[in-house]
């Protein structure tokens, strides 16, 4: 037996370190998925996992402690850049701009509201305090990289080895941080007078009259003289909207049309458009009717292609000129599960599923074109992700002066590669990188960069834990975390719905992605059978994200760096 104790107490031994690390991450995934009400902490609970062994004795070298909780760290941050880089700028469009600043405007609250708990409840004279209550902001706001981030700043200004265990903080806030978003978002509900039904009503409304990217088909008949001997560019220059012309019935002859193609008179056209410009396009071509093109003399397929060649990434629809080349149409590009209405200056990605009409053999030619194979789809891109994380450390090193800093500010591991990642999902193309991977790659990678962080972090604060809860503050924590919470929210709730008139389900997803917490989307969701709460969720996810990394090292090197 002494063999399997020496694996226990051997902390030097990599065995021993192993069997922590998988002890710790698969206890903590398994409890977080127990539900309390229908919420669970999720793979938070590995940072509690990690709290128990550490308690008990059952930790590693430090070395070795700091190296795996930075590298998850930057492997997380990472992976979420790349996530959320393709959308972080279109985000700003429309009532996205509004939504961000919205989502700001609470990130700064909270950050007001841990002030002013520090200067009530707390000794000030004692300099650990202010970081302790930084890591109760980021429990209070649920949000893992802001404390990793706070974690990673706090190393660079205290001595080696004498850092505050922020984790207990964060760890006390955490669970109520949870329960305290989801109350504070029903309580916006009862304060503003919502009625669900409603909400749902006038999303339904909402979706018909946003109908500007996507992509509606019909079958017309061409009957208006004007068109008779015109081109298919020529009608598009005269319309000033974009629509596809995939096939034209004429005579009884089926044909793929190109630009030059003309019309005439009595001829059916399959045209696919935005669903926002269709009435005006048959107003000018003529009436819809019924066609059954597979009836007709020269048979016709639709076949959806996947993009996986590198060499097409970043390429734009006008630029692969499929219908003069290759005979045939692109009538929509689906894209990380949304439609986009194929206009000639959308830019293919990697990943992108385009649908291509025409002759059976053109469309087979067009796939090989394309690349259309699944298996290279699956391959992760490997080489991208370790590029990027080098560009990311590189650029997170550099010092920035600050007037009135005591030191250089750096991005740092946390900071630095997720600006990197956000523009190589966003702009990869150009340099050509290719950034797809599939969202089980992207989920797998950044699980086990946080479950490596969580546990990290809560194997190095386990030792003085239970004296920070119990002989300490931990109570405070505690309720100040619940107060860092709801004010922002019951503040900014009302203001998004009262001022702005956005619809509650968008506000709850609003509230969701400012604080970056799954559990408050999941619940938003279920309460909704649009799309409303995801689609705000998405929206402010991206910055708030970066904010919440960004602010959680300023604040210590402005506060604590003094």
């Amino acid at each position: 037996m002494d063999w399997l104790i020496n694996l226990f107490v051997n902390t030097e031994s990599v065995a021993h370190i192993a069997l922590l690390y998988a002890i710790v991450i698969a206890v903590g995934v398994l409890l977080g998925k127990i539900k309390v009400g229908g919420i669970s902490l999720g793979v938070t609970f590995v940072l509690f996992a990690g709290i128990v062994a550490g308690h008990i004795g059952l930790t590693a070298p430090m070395n070795i402690l700091t190296f795996l909780q930075d590298f998850g760290l930057i492997l997380f941050v990472f992976m979420i850049g790349l996530q959320v880089g393709p959308g972080f700028f279109e985000s700003f469009r429309k009532g996205g701009v509004t939504l961000n600043l919205l989502s700001t405007a609470t990130i700064l609250l909270n950050i007001a509201v841990m002030f002013a708990c520090y200067f009530i409840f707390f000794d000030t004279s004692n300099p650990v305090n202010l970081p302790m209550m930084v890591g109760t902001l980021y429990g209070a706001v649920t949000n893992t990289p802001g404390l990793g981030a706070a974690t990673e700043a706090l190393d660079s200004v205290f001595p080696k080895g004498e850092a505050p265990q922020i984790a207990s903080g964060y760890a006390c806030a955490y669970p109520l941080g949870v329960l305290g978003i989801i109350g504070a978002t029903i309580l916006i509900r009862y304060i503003c007078h919502v009625r669900l039904d409603k909400e749902e009503e006038q999303l339904n409304k909402d979706a018909e009259e946003d109908a500007h990217v996507k992509p509606h088909n019909m079958h017309l008949r061409v009957t208006n003289s004007y068109l008779a001997g015109r081109t298919i560019g020529q009608i598009h220059d005269f319309l000033n909207r974009d629509f596809v012309c995939s096939r034209v019935l004429h005579e009884g002859h089926v044909s793929i049309p190109n630009s030059k193609t003309k019309l005439e008179l009595g001829d059916l056209v399959f045209i696919v458009c935005a669903e926002a410009d269709a009435e005006a396009i048959i107003a000018f071509i003529g009436p819809e009717e019924q066609v059954e093109w597979e009836k007709q003399d020269e048979p016709m397929v639709s076949k959806r292609v996947i993009v996986t060649r590198p060499s097409i990434n970043g390429k734009t629809l006008g630029q692969m000129h499929f219908s003069t080349v290759y005979g045939v149409n692109v009538t929509r590009v689906t894209r990380q599960g949304m439609d986009l209405f194929a206009n000639p200056h959308l830019a293919l990605q990697v990943g992108d599923r385009v649908m291509v009409v025409g002759p059976e053999n053109l469309v087979n030619r067009v796939s090989s074109v394309l690349g259309n194979s699944i298996k290279r789809l699956e391959s992760p891109n490997i080489a991208t992700i370790f590029i990027g994380i080098i560009v990311g450390i590189l650029f997170g090193s550099l010092p920035l002066a600050v007037p009135g800093m005591p030191m250089p500010l750096k991005l740092g591991i946390a900071g630095g590669p997720l600006v990197i990642a956000i523009l190589i999902g966003r702009y990869g193309y150009k340099v050509h990188l290719v950034t797809y991977t599939t969202t089980s790659a992207n989920t797998m990678l950044r699980e086990i960069g946080l479950v490596l962080f969580l546990a990290s972090v809560g194997i190095k604060a386990g030792e003085g834990f239970l004296e920070t809860v119990v002989q300490g503050d931990g109570l405070k924590y505690v309720y100040t975390g619940f107060l860092i919470t709801v004010i922002p929210i019951l503040i900014i709730g009302p203001i998004a719905r009262m001022k702005f008139k956005f619809n509650y389900f968008t506000i709850m997803g609003m509230i969701a992605g400012t604080y970056t917490d799954p559990p408050a989307l999941a619940y938003a969701n279920q309460s909704c059978s649009k799309e409303a709460p995801a689609v705000g969720y998405s929206t402010v996810y991206p910055l708030s994200m970066f904010l919440r990394i960004f602010t959680a090292q300023l604040i210590i090197l402005l506060c604590c760096g003094i």
